[in-house]
């Protein structure tokens, strides 16, 4: 791997995103973001996700627990069907209205992630945007109704994007991914490290 000249903090609260990074070998710690997640009037997916990443990486920079010497990564992921935002479903009846919509075609799926780095007097933020195009199958009624309402499946729509989760049951739901399937759980691993290697070089 790669070592960090300053120490990294996650500003997300994602069990997702934490594993992806600790399976790669980073050490960081969790400094959740709170900000207004509401999409601007006519704003794009992808400007969408990165504006939050952005707005999140700040965030964190504000708290109480912030340091100057902080790495900081910020993520938001969004689903995309037909240019209407899929976010987190508001509840079950939510996540169903959003699976009905998934089932039997391609939707897209976005994450912005921004790293703010410190420098001398100020800070520098460099940010990047990834797409993944993932096909569902067509899904009936039982289908859907199992994935929210039965055995361990019954709560993984919660928290995610789209009201689904690709690295849960839901994968039987998929016919193909065409882009990172990291970048689907929430995290776009591979450009994320390469993003965190270039601050870690510069």
């Amino acid at each position: 791997m790669f070592a960090l000249s300053s120490p990294l903090v996650l500003a997300s609260g994602s069990p997702r995103r934490r594993k992806l990074l600790s399976g790669a070998g980073l050490r960081f710690a969790v400094r959740p973001a709170n900000i207004d997640e509401t999409p601007l009037p006519d704003e794009s997916p992808m400007a969408y996700v990165r504006r939050l990443s952005i707005e999140k990486a700040a965030a964190a920079m504000e708290s109480p627990l912030a340091s100057s010497a902080d790495i900081v990564l910020a993520a938001d992921t969004t689903v995309e069907v037909n240019g209407e935002i899929l976010e987190k479903p508001l509840d079950v009846d939510d996540a169903y209205r959003m699976l009905r919509m998934l089932s039997g075609r391609d939707h897209l799926v976005h994450t912005g992630v921004t790293v703010s780095v410190p420098l001398t007097g100020a800070r520098r933020s460099s940010s990047i945007l990834v797409t993944t195009r993932v096909t569902f199958a067509d899904l009936d009624d039982g289908a859907i109704d199992w994935y929210l309402e039965t055995g361990e499946a019954a709560n993984e729509w919660q928290d995610k994007a789209g009201g689904y989760g690709i690295q849960g049951a839901a994968a039987g739901f998929v016919e193909r991914v065409d882009g990172s399937v990291t970048n689907v759980i929430g995290l776009p691993l591979a450009e994320t490290l390469v993003l965190l290697r270039n601050v870690a070089s510069a």
